[in-house]
């Protein structure tokens, strides 16, 4: 297999609009709202937003209304979910949701979809109710979002206006086998969480590749890695900036979650020698450094992993310092 170079892959934006020490959400969609003006600026192929509940330092919670707004915002990129989660959600109303979307913003919108709940499980008893078991109904579920935006369920009972007849573009995401093998069946695109589960992402993607059939949709395999990034002008300056992002996968870890903080010279005394392992599991693809070093790090991963576009998520305190590292990773993959 010939080995792709960094300029010919595609480079998006994950964006989990994390709430930072001394803002409020929406100071957050404000920023989101820049940032996305400042990827499409530099280039980058799409703007996605997850769905999260019940975390007060992540505000991705409507995430349809946040992609309403970044399109809004932007001109070109494409905007979208990384994902929805579509067990809480009946399949009609994200078709209706996503085909109003698709109608406001023509040849923009994505829809990603994923099968865990995005929060707690108090949580998604809340949202789910009766119907908590969903999760188990996913591949169904798949398809009939795909019939609802299919132009010859025109003689169903029930129909999603808008939505019906309109090219959206459906992701699967996952972080397991299970993903990538109903990615592959379904001959959809496939983008994997490696910037928090790591450990299934090598065979999960050999598994799609290898089962991938063909479809409508999609005549060959496509896989999107999303991985953290923290790049600075200094190798030095993006692992202190990666510091605010050790203390989110902190707070993961022990579930005791705070606003993004600010970053500091060592996390010595802030976490423990337990907590620092098992956060680490979780960042094995994560990419903390300057210009050079981020361009041999991620051509390296490149050439593992042979994936068709890289995702960055950027858990980064300060705005300004965040604006400057996807400026950074821009140039790395421009220049190649």
């Amino acid at each position: 297999m010939a080995t792709k170079q960094l300029k010919d892959i595609k480079f998006s934006v994950l964006d989990l609009a994390s709430v930072a020490q001394g803002q409020t959400p929406a100071d957050t969609f404000k920023n989101s709202a820049n940032l996305a003006q400042h990827a499409e600026s530099l280039g980058y192929n799409r703007y996605w937003f997850a769905e999260h509940h019940n975390m007060e330092n992540v505000a991705s919670s409507a995430t349809a209304v946040l992609i309403g707004h970044i399109a809004g915002s932007t001109n070109t990129i494409r905007v979208g979910s990384g994902g929805i989660m579509l067990p809480n959600h009946a399949p009609l109303i994200v078709a209706e949701q996503f085909g109003t979307l698709a109608s406001l913003y023509p040849g923009r919108i994505d829809l990603g979809l994923g099968r865990a709940p995005g929060s707690d499980q108090l949580t998604a008893m809340a949202i789910r109710g009766e119907n908590f078991a969903a999760a188990e109904h996913f591949p169904q579920d798949v398809q009939r979002l795909q019939m609802f935006f299919s132009a010859d369920n025109y003689t169903g009972k029930v129909r999603a206006i808008p939505g019906e007849g309109l090219d959206i573009p459906i992701w699967i995401l996952g972080s397991s086998h299970d993903s990538a093998r109903l990615a592959a069946a379904m001959g959809l695109p496939y983008a994997f969480a490696s910037h928090f589960a790591p450990a299934l992402f090598k065979t999960a993607i050999e598994i799609y590749r290898k089962n991938f059939q063909p479809s409508v949709h999609l005549d060959k395999p496509y896989v999107i890695a999303c991985v953290n990034v923290v790049a600075a002008d200094t190798d030095a300056e993006a692992n202190r900036l990666a510091t605010s992002l050790y203390q989110f996968f902190m707070g993961v870890v022990t579930g005791k979650r705070q606003l993004l903080q600010p970053p500091v010279d060592s996390m010595d005394g802030i976490w423990s020698y337990q907590e620092r392992q098992a956060a680490m599991q979780m960042l094995a693809y994560s990419f903390f450094a300057g210009p050079d070093t981020l361009k041999n790090k991620m051509q390296a991963f490149i050439d593992e992993t042979q994936v068709n576009e890289i995702m960055a998520t950027s858990h980064i305190f300060e705005h300004s310092a965040r604006l400057r590292s996807y400026e950074i990773l821009a140039d790395v993959f421009k220049k190649g």
